[in-house]
């Protein structure tokens, strides 16, 4: 999921563009979006989401949003850590960044084109292979595996299951530390009895290099907050409406295809409320 660093920075570009009025604003917002390229700001060692190589499930969206807008599809690298946006998006080098969480105040969300979950990953012979929430008595013995600050920690805590936890980093350089890839070694090895991730990873990863060995359950049940479902957007700098409007136009053209790519990739999809899976046609 994207870093929550350069929010400070975004609203201070949001700001200063303000002094000509909302017409103004409107306007500059809007020239600052290129007219020659897609230009997509994201991190070149987010795998199975985005990589350099252009292997992952958003360079794929990126690739079919700039053939439907007939332009250059063109990057700015930079990992999904401190200094994100501020590096990137507020910098105003490149124009949209293809997964972000709707909700958050650093950018200007679209309409989201996906829901997922957290995921519970255990082996397919596992005694917890039927275990479905953070909150199953099941997890009590259990070795977690989870990534340090994440929602699903806060769940793990209430439930008393971090005495035996294994964290993970949070905000790291993926082109030097791998994090989600260290767990499900270490889940494979036997170090610890399952994993914890984001779906959209998890999912993805389970099926590159672990589907004859695990089982990926979403976390979308549980009966306490937080949350661990969220739809995902793409986000765009603040003011940039016009923008905004012609890429919820994409998304809502191209979702069947949107939702093709995702689904070949092994991300688990939800419905809107996350009470499911998502059923063809949704």
């Amino acid at each position: 999921m994207a870093g929550k660093a350069g929010f400070v920075a975004a609203a201070a570009l949001a700001i200063g563009l303000a002094g000509g009025g909302s017409a103004a604003l409107a306007q500059q917002t809007t020239d600052l979006v290129s007219k020659t390229a897609f230009r997509v700001c994201a991190d070149p060692a987010n795998v199975p989401m985005s990589a350099k190589d252009g292997s992952g499930f958003e360079n794929r969206i990126a690739a079919l949003f700039a053939t439907e807008l007939d332009l250059p599809l063109e990057y700015t690298w930079f990992p999904m850590a401190t200094g994100f946006i501020r590096k990137t998006l507020a910098a105003n080098v490149c124009d949209v960044v293809i997964g972000y969480a709707q909700g958050d105040e650093m950018v200007l969300n679209t309409n989201h084109y996906y829901t997922s979950a957290y995921v519970l990953i255990v082996p397919k012979d596992s005694p917890l292979k039927d275990v479905a929430t953070i909150s199953d008595p099941a997890l009590k013995q259990a070795r977690v595996g989870v990534i340090a600050g994440t929602p699903p920690g806060t769940q793990m805590a209430r439930n008393g299951l971090m005495k035996k936890a294994k964290g993970y980093h949070l905000m790291v350089d993926r082109r030097y530390e791998d994090p989600p890839g260290d767990m499900l070694k270490d889940l494979k090895a036997g170090e610890i009895d399952a994993a914890i991730l984001w779906g959209p990873i998890g999912g993805p990863l389970v099926r590159q290099g672990y589907a004859d060995d695990f089982k990926v359950t979403p976390l979308n049940g549980e009966p306490m907050k937080p949350k661990l479902f969220y739809r995902i957007t793409m986000g765009v700098r603040p003011g940039d409406k016009v923008w905004e409007r012609k890429l919820n136009s994409l998304i809502r053209r191209n979702q069947d295809k949107i939702n093709a790519i995702l689904t070949d990739a092994g991300v688990p999809l939800l419905n809107d409320m996350g009470t499911g899976p998502l059923e063809p046609g949704q």
